[in-house]
């Protein structure tokens, strides 16, 4: 087989066919319709195996069965078995993940405490950052270096949680980042600490009321790769060790600039 082919079959075998339903499937479609034969001749299938596939395959809605003699087979068109597969990937989707609703909060036999998460890529992390700051409700500290890392929605997020009387604080000397909160109304903005010296490494801070806290750091080509914690003892314990060293505010001024 070609490489295309190859990539072909691996993309069906995805879909949930195996590997030998995939290759039938592609060789009726070339032949148009054929007996056993007919398709062990274009494929690597045995063609004892081809009327079982083939049997499977019409199960699947994928292709016709000509009871002649001998018996031929014709696929669906391509538009008729993309719909098939997409209905089917589907119903398979929504099965698997109702029973994980179902279980979800079954307890398990031992109960084990992750008080630390790592989750890796700016999309994820801009996400964990929406949901960390939207379940703040007394105060949030926010810092970074890169404007850039400072995404529409979670501007949009840290504006609301001010709104609804949040104490929240900016903390960056960037230009570019301190410029798009200062007109955000009970939005604080602050300056690091003289001391602190920007690591060029350093991604993203969040710290939210007593108990949560994202830390991120760059990679190469822009990747980034975050720790954080919320509810737990270690995102206490880490928040006290921050604000003692004085990295963020420890109470936000909701009227200073």
């Amino acid at each position: 087989m070609t490489d295309d082919e190859n990539a072909a079959v691996d993309a069906f075998e995805g879909l949930g066919l195996t590997s030998y339903e995939a290759k039938v499937f592609i060789a009726l479609h070339r032949l148009g319709a054929g007996t056993a034969r007919d398709v062990a001749d274009v494929t690597d299938v045995p063609r004892s195996q081809v009327y079982s596939v083939a049997e499977s395959l019409e199960e699947h809605g994928l292709l016709e069965v000509q009871q002649s003699n001998p018996i031929r087979y014709r696929p669906v068109s391509v538009d008729e078995a993309r719909e098939t597969l997409r209905d089917r990937f589907e119903r398979e989707q929504d099965r698997a993940f109702e029973y994980v609703d179902t279980v979800k909060d079954e307890p398990g036999g031992e109960e084990t405490q992750e008080d630390i998460w790592t989750v890796r890529g700016r999309d994820r992390i801009d996400d964990r950052i929406v949901d960390i700051l939207s379940q703040a409700e007394e105060r949030i500290v926010f810092g970074t270096r890169l404007p850039e890392l400072i995404t529409d929605s979670i501007e949009r997020t840290l504006a609301k949680r001010a709104a609804a009387g949040v104490n929240v604080a900016v903390v960056s000397r960037v230009d570019g980042v301190r410029n798009r909160f200062e007109d955000v109304e009970g939005v604080s903005v602050d300056t690091p600490p003289a001391h602190r010296a920007d690591e060029q490494r350093s991604g993203r801070i969040v710290v939210c009321d007593d108990d949560a806290i994202l830390l991120s750091v760059l990679g190469t080509e822009r990747s980034e790769t975050a720790i954080w914690s919320s509810g737990s003892l270690f995102a206490s314990v880490l928040i006290q060790l921050i604000e003692a060293s004085d990295e963020v505010p420890v109470e936000t001024d909701t009227h200073g600039r």
